[in-house]
């Protein structure tokens, strides 16, 4: 089997951003007309889905399957549709792989995956995958519901609207999430490093498109571009070219690359980006197939940009960002952030013929030098987390609760970071209620119009929860984007 590698999509996860209608973890041919940037003969055809060699003899043992099929049909207690029955056949087997990037795909969610790759989606706009048997954010897509709402990466959502998905494989949690814009859902989430679970309501509605963001600011009297790519789609690498090309006409003399909370997107998006920067002396990724063999990918670029370069990832960076990340550090520029993701795998989507799909991982991407990432993430040459405050957890009360002078608790640690953060004068940190709290507790109520008892009530901890979250959104606070421009130059 031949693919070709400009036509293949690396979507790291399922899509949260149609409603969790469908997207995948994996690669499938995307139709394109664009010129293939390197001559090397590469593991993908230029057709719209993959042609692979499939032998028509039936596996040994296969009459055992016919048998079970033939036994529930005829014998169960209530009346299976034989379409029940195959697919749940094609899902055990891929089930057996113990991988979580290789499902199946009925007809519904194919049609729901093509609409995602055209950037026309309704959702609640995040990115899944399943770890550890555990459906968990990968990120939330910039100004959606999710990212609104406080989504994070590495949340695990255990329930939607109550109903748990425990036991449920990747496609079935996609179901439970679905609907339509301006509808609610509510997901109680687990997020590392809370004592307990809770509950985020989400009003699903239509997904941004715009995956390219840019601005220049001064840093040290140098004018320093700063490319934010939120996904790698159809059209974000023209989208790249065209404002990196702005940004250069204005006398740009640095530029800061962001894919933080970038779960990936097309390959080819990301492969015509590093070859604005990445030298034709050393490949921007190879794809090693199961036999070990290695093909390296190269660009035309005869040399390096002539002013600084780096890139700032996090641990929603995944994917095609990661390819990014990589081969820019391996080519000798900074990344700034935390460790990213860690998915190193490809997937291929083949047909079935009747509008289904199966999504099989097919090889796995390696750095320019051969570094296997995955599951290991890309480290940060400069590691730089953010504050304590983005990394705070809501705090849910029940009725009539408040937290109050001289009680310990973690929700009251996690409303004191938030309030630290906030920039409210506190002594201590650490869970116990002193006066210090009280009285910013008491200050930030009357700067808020609310009852001002000094106490935490749900009222006053959803307020709390809500301004930090803006806080975040606005860019305040950016840790990493300063380090990324203090050791640019």
């Amino acid at each position: 089997m031949k693919l070709k590698l400009a036509h293949i999509i690396l979507i790291l996860v399922a899509a949260l951003a149609l409603g969790f209608a469908g997207g995948y973890t994996g690669v499938q041919m995307a139709a394109s007309n664009q010129d293939e940037p390197n001559e090397t003969e590469s593991p993908v055809e230029d057709e719209e889905n993959a042609e692979v060699e499939i032998s028509n003899e039936s596996p040994q043992h296969m009459s055992k399957v016919v048998q079970a099929f033939n036994i529930i049909q005829e014998n169960y207690l209530e009346e299976v549709e034989d379409q029940q029955l195959i697919e749940g056949a094609i899902q055990g087997m891929l089930a057996t792989l113990e991988d979580p990037y290789s499902t199946y795909m009925d007809v519904e969610m194919m049609k729901e995956f093509d609409e995602q790759i055209e950037s026309s989606f309704e959702g609640i706009g995040a990115e899944v995958s399943m770890v550890n048997g555990n459906v968990t954010i990968v990120a939330p897509i910039k100004d959606s519901p999710a990212e609104t709402a406080g989504l994070r990466p590495n949340d695990q959502i255990l329930e939607v609207d109550g109903e748990s998905l425990e036991g449920l494989d990747l496609n079935e949690a996609v179901a439970k999430i679905r609907g339509e814009k301006g509808s609610e859902v509510i997901i109680t989430i687990m997020r590392p490093g809370a004592s307990e679970a809770f509950d985020i309501p989400i009003i699903r509605d239509t997904i941004p498109v715009d995956t390219v963001y840019s601005e220049m600011k001064t840093v040290d009297g140098k004018e320093t571009g700063i490319i934010e790519i939120t996904n790698f789609s159809e059209n974000t690498s023209a989208e790249f070219a065209e404002q990196l090309q702005q940004l250069e006409d204005d006398g740009m003399e640095g530029l800061v690359i962001d894919v933080r909370g970038n779960p990936g997107g097309l390959l080819n998006s990301v492969e015509e980006i590093l070859g604005l920067f990445v030298p034709k002396d050393i490949p921007y990724v190879q794809i090693e197939d199961r036999d070990g063999n290695k093909s390296p990918y190269h660009s035309n670029l005869d040399k390096k940009k002539d002013y600084p370069i780096n890139v700032i990832v996090n641990e929603g960076s995944a994917s095609a960002s990661e390819i990014l990340a990589v081969a820019m550090k391996e080519a000798g520029y900074d990344v700034i952030g935390t460790t990213s993701f860690g998915k190193g795998t490809v997937q291929q989507a083949v047909p079935l013929g009747d509008g289904s799909t199966v999504k099989l991982t097919f090889f796995k991407w390696l750095s320019p030098e051969g570094n296997w990432i995955h599951e290991e993430g890309v480290e940060p040459t400069v590691e730089t987390e953010q504050p304590d405050y983005f990394y705070t957890n809501p705090v849910q009360l029940d009725d009539g609760e408040t937290l109050g002078y001289d009680q310990s608790d973690n929700k009251i640690e996690n409303i004191q970071k938030m309030l630290d953060g906030l920039g409210y004068n506190l002594e201590r940190t650490d869970g116990y209620f002193d006066k210090s709290t009280e009285d910013a507790v008491s200050k930030f109520q009357q700067e808020n119009d609310l009852t001002d008892t000094g106490e935490v009530d749900q009222e006053t901890a959803s307020m709390i929860e809500y301004q930090v979250v803006e806080t975040i959104r606005e860019g305040k606070d950016d840790l990493q984007l300063e380090k990324a421009l203090e050791v640019l130059y």
